[in-house]
Formats: structure tokens, C-alpha cells, sequence
């Protein structure tokens, strides 16, 4: 099997889209590491009385266009390549959707299905305690991500502003509504890949009323990916969707809201009435328009590559696809929307609510929904855009566009 270490992967992502732009080997060496990491240890009490010793990771990749953000993944499998490489995936994010941010990421190695609620808090707030030097609007803001959510980061804005003792909501962005938090951040991941699949889909002339989709990994991505694909993209067929413990298959098409309803009471997508029962790996082979890897990364490789059939991968996971996997896919006429483009939905939202707590003014969902529509717009035919005058696949694409911002605002700075 290749190598499959994420930061390898995204080093040798970016250093194709260096290669191309001409980047001297100063800037080139310079934009491949992170700029500032962090590993925390972090001691927690659990609910037998005892302590249990956690690890945790901050890693701030490229703060040239402006303050890191990124979000905080507690994962048991999680390392610092693995923050390191979301960090990197993360700066060339908000360079492509062109907000005045830089990439971040966080991590904390551990099992939150393990964990009671008290036993989160604690551990939640124990980070806080360990990074709050390290964080604020103006350093570097994290979000939620895998296996975190709103209400672990209201744990965490709370504890950060005791400790500093003022009101800074903006510090921690994913945060619930009565704190600060704005409308349209639970979908924005999925809404702004969905986005992209319908720009794509104008440029390719697919014929939604008679197209098919299927989910990979039906967390908050992909649920929302199933739903919002069928509000925006009509009356597309939702044949399959998998999660950890296997998928589902209906030929027919499915309701999404009915199985994201059904997951949300079972746990589990097994047992759907009308379906059968399909792999992960299976669903990842299905014959449908549009597939979404949703779960985590490496899932589609050099050694299933030549076995999808998919049309248009839109990749609302960080790094499902490996550049091996990449080239093979674009020589088969598949098209991706790469992960640091189509799921971008997310921290933009994140910006925008940074920009709201900033000056203590909501907007209303509509007005959110608007202008991430045009952001996402914006980035999808300026990728493109790239990709056809360049004859590359999206995902050198998206480095090249976004790769020589970062690059300029480094150069701008004296930096390198």
C-alpha cells in the first residue's frame, strides 16, 4: 500500500501546485511546514475519581492573510501528521473561498464515545486551560469538528473568557445560537459542496430530475449533504448511504430526510425499510452522478481508484482521496470538488460569524445563505477556471488558486 501519512499527502499536494506556479525553494520550503505547533498534556478527573492523561495538539500552519482558524477533532486515532496535515488543508482553504483568514487545526487523542458529558466538559475545559495563550479573534479561533460540536465549544468559549475575564465570543466559532453563534453554520459544510456540485453540474449538463447520489459516512456532513442535495438539486434519486457499521441500498431512491431521521433514533443505518444492505466499499463502487465521501480520509485510494463510477466526487471529508487515487480518477474523466473547496462551507460560515460577534450584529439566515452562496460560486468557477486554462484535475486546481495567494501575502509581508 502506499503511504499513506495525511501531512505526506498534503506536502506532496502542495508541492505539485509549487512545482507548477515556479515558486522559489525558499517560499516552497517555507509554505510546507506549519509556522507555529503545540502538543498539550492534559490530566483529566473522571467519574470513577481517578485521572486519565490525554494528549492534545495545536497546530497554526500559515497566519499571512490573517489569524488562523480551524477546527478541534477529538478522535481516537488522532496524531500530530494528522493536525498538521488538516491545518495545511485548512490554509489553503480559506485561501481559496479568498476570506482573510489562515489555517489552523486541533486535536485531542481520545474516545468522546467513551466519555460521559461531565467527563467532556472537563476534558474540554482542561484544553481550553492548556491553549487560551495560544487563541483569541486576532491569534487564532478553533471550531467544531469530527466528533466535536456546539456544545463542547460553548464549554470552551466559557472557559476561556473566565479565564481572561472579558465577553470575546468570537474566540471559539461553531458555538450555539444563544451564545453568539450564527445562523447557518449547522449545514454550511454540506450546503456549500452542494453548491459546487450544482455550478459543476450547469457546466456538465447534467439532468438532475434523472441523476442518482449516495453518501458515504452519514455524520452532520453527510446527513446534511443527502438533504440539501435534494432541496437544491431536486429530484435527484438518494440510492445509498453508509456509515461505520455498514450502509444501505435502494435502487429506487430514498427519502433523506427519512433516513437521517431513522439514523438519528436507531444510531444506525442497518434495518431501513425497502433497502439492502451494502459496504462501505461497495457504496464507494456505485454507478451514480454524484458521490460523497463524507466519513474520514484515505477511503478512496490507489487500490479501489479504478473501481468508482461516480461522475463528480464531492469530497465534504478532509483528505478522502489520496494523489495517487487523484490521477487515476481524472484519467477516467471522473470530476472531484476537492475537500478544501466544496466542504469550505463550513469555515465560512465560521467567518462570517466571526465577523458578527465582532461587531455584536446577527444576520438572518437568508442574508447568510446569500453570501455563502456567492462565496462558494465565486471559488468553484475560479477553480475551474483554473483547471481548464491549466489542463488539471480540480484539486491542483484549487492548490494553484489558492496556493499563490498564500504565497503573495507571504511575498507582500517580506516573510520570504
Amino acid at each position: 500500500m502506499s503511504e499513506l501519512n495525511p501531512f505526506k499527502i498534503a506536502q506532496a499536494q502542495f508541492d505539485e501546485a509549487a512545482e507548477r506556479l515556479g515558486l522559489d525553494d525558499g517560499m516552497r520550503e517555507f509554505l510546507r511546514w506549519p509556522m507555529r505547533e503545540y502538543k498539550v498534556t492534559l490530566p483529566v478527573r473522571m467519574d470513577d475519581g481517578k485521572f486519565k492523561i490525554f494528549h492534545g495538539y495545536r497546530v497554526q500552519y500559515n497566519s499571512s492573510r490573517g489569524p488562523t482558524k480551524g477546527g478541534l477533532r477529538w478522535h481516537p486515532d488522532e496524531t500530530i501528521d494528522t493536525v498538521r496535515a488538516l491545518a495545511a488543508w485548512m490554509t489553503w482553504k480559506t485561501a481559496v473561498v479568498d476570506i482573510p483568514l489562515g489555517g489552523g487545526k486541533g486535536g485531542i487523542t481520545c474516545n468522546p464515545k467513551e466519555l460521559s458529558a461531565g467527563e467532556q466538559e472537563r476534558l474540554a475545559r482542561g484544553y481550553m486551560r492548556a491553549v487560551a495563550r495560544l487563541l483569541g479573534v486576532t491569534k487564532d479561533v478553533p471550531a467544531p469538528d469530527v466528533y466535536t460540536n456546539p456544545q463542547i465549544m460553548a464549554w470552551m468559549m466559557d472557559e476561556y473568557e473566565t479565564i481572561v475575564m472579558e465577553s470575546h465570543p468570537g474566540v471559539i466559532t461553531g458555538k450555539p445560537l444563544t451564545l453568539g453563534g450564527s445562523q447557518g453554520r449547522g449545514d454550511a459544510t454540506a450546503r456549500g459542496g452542494v453548491i459546487c456540485v450544482r455550478e459543476a453540474g450547469k457546466i456538465l449538463n447534467i439532468d438532475w430530475d434523472n441523476a442518482t447520489y449516495a453518501v458515504q459516512g452519514f455524520g452532520n456532513a453527510g446527513q446534511f449533504g443527502a438533504t440539501i442535495h435534494k432541496e437544491l438539486l431536486g429530484n435527484s434519486k438518494f440510492v445509498a448511504a453508509s456509515d461505520s457499521r455498514g450502509g444501505i441500498y435502494c435502487a429506487a431512491g430514498m427519502d433523506p430526510h427519512e433516513v437521517v431521521k431513522y439514523k438519528l433514533e436507531k444510531g444506525t443505518l442497518q434495518g431501513y425499510p425497502g433497502t439492502e444492505p451494502i459496504s462501505n466499499a461497495e457504496l464507494l463502487e456505485l454507478e451514480v452522478d454524484v458521490l460523497y465521501p463524507s466519513a474520514l480520509e484515505n477511503a478512496i485510494t490507489d487500490e479501489n481508484a479504478a473501481r468508482v463510477k461516480a461522475k463528480m466526487l464531492c469530497e465534504l471529508a478532509n483528505g478522502p482521496t489520496t494523489p495517487e487515487a487523484d490521477e487515476i480518477l481524472y484519467d477516467k474523466g471522473v470530476v472531484i470538488l476537492p475537500d478544501f473547496m466544496a466542504n469550505a462551507g463550513g469555515v465560512t460560515v465560521s467567518y462570517f460569524e466571526q465577523v458578527q460577534n465582532s461587531y455584536n450584529y446577527y444576520w438572518p439566515l437568508k442574508l447568510v445563505r446569500e453570501r455563502l452562496d456567492e462565496k462558494m460560486t465565486d471559488a468553484f468557477h475560479a477553480v475551474w477556471k483554473m483547471a481548464e486554462s491549466e489542463k488539471v484535475h480540480m484539486r491542483l486546481a484549487a492548490y494553484l488558486v489558492s496556493v499563490q495567494r498564500v504565497a503573495q501575502a507571504s511575498r507582500d509581508r517580506g516573510w520570504v
